[in-house]
């Protein structure tokens, strides 16, 4: 991937901001993992290392710690067993683990990159990426989701200078991965339109060249949708690629707008309330893709609304604080107050209501379209795909949007007449 190129395509942006990143090297191609030690130290990158993994993704790379060797890189291992959740008792493990060294290589996908990208960040320590699976668009973020207490918070973190996929590794991951990294950058449709909102209703910060590189990657890779689940180098390559790519505007614009919105929120709410029952919940990148479907279907059934009407915020906060539970209340309240909408208005969301429809047609795939798509690439469509059960799909739907204190469509919901429980939607 030509970093360079993509930072000169973003000079002197029509945004006003500058775009900047701090990777120096994203290599994805065939037969890498023998390139590894050697990749590293092209780019700067320290000889003596923290290496963590688990079995897992440690047997996907297996001979990745003798190429290492070989390639003069001095490594201390921290294994696990498996690497379910992104705890911050693991980060703190981590950071002690760490203290001896100039650099954490993180090998894996998911939960094990952000709890290193953390670590990293607070002990001062130079980050890259092994992937062993396209299953999530966090490779390049400069934050992670934590779970601390039982509440999964995204925090600063470190973004990786060097990320590195084996496209045969990759495409010999479990199809179910590569299906989950599907459905994480199939949210980046609803994601897009909440930007929008926002930036219509509130002047919130966007950037247009930002947005359409994202779009550009959604096109591309739905354009592959039915090859996702194949043992493809070529498709699993272009999958991590289009996840780095979107994970990347993140980074490029200094916020998570471009790559998470209402989606995200949900499957954070669906993971949250599964573990505070100890349970865990399925992978982020399907429950992402699962409300996704929920919310297009939502967002066009209100654009498609012949009349609406607009309110003050009707918010029941009882009702919330029972939806997240007694131990999340305060954490509910540092979100909300002020609340996001504290300078929408009724006459200011009926002036802006023409263009939110406009924002959703423009963006959205119908319903219809998206469940071919997804049904395509063999990604998760429905709650019970996901071991979402109706009652806890509905309170991720109502809930939701209190996790962040961010303005989303979902969210203006609380400012309109609308009942959500008659519009027939489809979960």
């Amino acid at each position: 991937m030509d970093i360079n190129g993509l930072l000169e395509s973003l000079k002197n942006c029509p945004c006003g901001r500058e775009h900047t990143v701090d990777i120096k090297a994203v290599e994805i191609g065939h037969g890498l993992k023998e390139k590894t030690a050697e990749i590293l130290r092209e780019n700067g990158f320290p000889v003596n290392i923290l290496v963590v993994a688990d079995k897992n993704s440690l047997g996907a790379s297996e001979g990745i710690l003798d190429v290492l060797r070989q390639g003069g890189i001095s490594f201390e291992l921290k294994l696990y067993d498996n690497f379910n959740e992104p705890l911050m008792e693991f980060v703190h493990e981590i950071e002690e683990a760490c203290r001896g060294v100039d650099g954490i290589l993180s090998i894996g996908t998911g939960s094990i990159n952000d709890v290193c990208r953390k670590a990293a960040l607070t002990c001062d320590k130079e980050f890259a990426i092994f992937a062993t699976a396209p299953s999530m668009d966090g490779f390049a973020s400069g934050t992670s989701p934590i779970i601390e207490n039982g509440i999964k918070s995204t925090l600063p973190a470190r973004q990786p200078s060097i990320l590195i996929g084996d496209t045969a590794i990759l495409a010999a991951s479990p199809a179910e991965l590569k299906s989950s990294g599907f459905g994480d950058i199939i949210g980046k449709l609803t994601a897009l339109v909440d930007w929008r909102v926002a930036h219509v209703l509130v002047g919130e910060y966007y950037c247009e060249q930002i947005a359409e590189l994202v779009r550009t990657a959604l096109r591309r890779l739905i354009s592959m949708a039915d090859r996702v689940t194949e043992s493809d180098e070529e498709t699993a390559g272009f999958i991590m690629e289009t996840l780095v790519l979107t994970g990347l505007a993140m980074k490029l614009a200094d916020v998570s707008r471009p790559a998470s919105g209402a989606e995200h929120m949900i499957s954070h709410f669906w993971g949250m309330r599964k573990l505070s029952v100890g349970k865990h919940a399925d992978y982020h990148g399907k429950k992402v893709g699962v409300a996704t479907m929920m919310l297009v279907d939502l967002y066009h059934k209100l654009a498609e609304l012949p009349e609406i009407g607009f309110c003050e915020d009707t918010v029941d906060w009882d009702a919330v604080y029972r939806g997240y539970g007694e131990a999340f209340v305060d954490y509910v309240k540092e979100m909300n107050i002020p609340s996001a909408t504290e300078n929408v208005t009724p006459e200011s969301l009926k002036a802006a209501w023409p263009e939110i429809c406009k924002i959703v047609k423009e963006e959205l795939p119908s319903y219809e379209e998206l469940l071919d798509i997804m049904e395509r690439a063999g990604a998760a469509t429905h709650c019970p795909q996901i071991d979402i059960e109706e009652d806890l799909a509905w309170d991720g739907l109502d809930f939701h949007t209190f996790m962040r204190h961010k303005i989303t469509l979902s969210r203006l919901l609380y400012m309109t007449d609308v009942d959500t429980r008659a519009l027939g939607l489809r979960f």
